[in-house]
């Protein structure tokens, strides 16, 4: 692939994503599981990538870390509502997306991607575009933490624009949102997508940026909150609110779209599942309770810096 920019993302990428595994690795000591694949000639899709997991572990109940590039004959739906001169038209796809869930209930459930897609028509110039950010969902609520990781991630997009922090974390409360529940998932950070402006360098820019920022962003959450003591009372808030972290990523997110309904590995599109989650029918947190402060205090779009 040599300096092509395709060749150039997709090296930045496996780096990140290396970086960040290792990471993960240091705070309890548990490797990873490396998990390599290439999709078969005759599959839809044609490509590769890495799924790196660690389950059960100090830190972590379940956590995954992904690299994929894949090609396919066609865009499907899910990447062509915003772009629809692109309908039927050949692409590359390539991008790094996490979601860790920790054991402790004081901890919060964290989401990071970024990516870029390449298409264009036969005979035409491939069209670049870039998507990414990260959001925190956490089950008991602390405001240093949603101050801290939203200060990081304005930290994060400001070189590119006084408008990007504010454009990009009202993005993400919009589309991080169970509509069916009419609830945010969580405290939210930053999202884009379709995110074109100033061509390749503006945009491979902008996924170096949050894609660097992440660790800065979480680990410090992570930290402050990993040896909190908790009970089962804990333990089975976690499990509920983990539901909702279900029900979005199968109802509504568009990078579970795009990767199903394009033909990718399913059990790397779904690594972003947490192994145990639990439904009540109705159920209502006592008023007053760290619970209940969560639904009032956290789950509603807030200015957080």
């Amino acid at each position: 692939m040599g300096t092509s920019p395709v060749g150039t993302v997709r090296a930045y990428l496996q780096g990140l994503q290396q970086r960040i595994v290792a990471a993960a690795t240091e705070l309890d000591g548990k490797a990873f599981v490396s998990d390599a694949w290439t999709k078969a000639p005759g599959e839809t899709l044609q490509g590769d990538g890495i799924t790196r997991i660690v389950e059960d572990s100090v830190v972590w109940e379940r956590a995954g870390c992904g690299f994929s590039h894949v090609r396919g004959p066609s865009l499907p739906p899910s990447a062509t509502q915003h772009r629809p001169e692109l309908a039927g038209a050949p692409f590359e796809a390539m991008g790094v997306s996490l979601v860790f869930h920790p054991r402790n209930p004081y901890v919060p459930t964290v989401h990071m991607n970024v990516r870029m897609i390449s298409a264009g028509h036969p005979g035409q110039e491939p069209v670049c575009w870039f998507g990414g950010g990260m959001d925190l969902t956490p089950y008991y609520g602390f405001e240093e933490d949603a101050r801290h990781f939203h200060s990081v991630c304005r930290e994060a997009v400001q070189p590119f624009g006084d408008d990007k922090y504010p454009r990009f974390k009202q993005w993400c409360d919009s589309y991080f949102f169970l509509k069916h529940r009419n609830e945010q998932r969580g405290v939210g950070g930053i999202f884009f997508d379709d995110f074109s402006d100033g061509g390749f360098e503006n945009g491979y820019a902008l996924i170096r940026s949050v894609g660097d920022a992440f660790l800065d962003a979480y680990l410090p959450v992570l930290e402050r909150r990993k040896d909190m003591a908790y009970g089962s009372r804990e333990r089975a808030f976690q499990l509920y609110r983990r539901g909702r972290y279900v029900e979005f990523n199968l109802v509504w997110d568009r990078g579970t779209h795009f990767g199903l309904q394009s033909g990718g590995r399913t059990e790397s599109i779904l690594l972003s599942m947490p192994p145990l989650a639990s439904w009540s029918y109705q159920a209502t947190p006592v008023e007053g309770s760290p619970e209940a402060a969560l639904y009032t205090q956290f789950l509603v779009p807030r200015d957080w810096i």
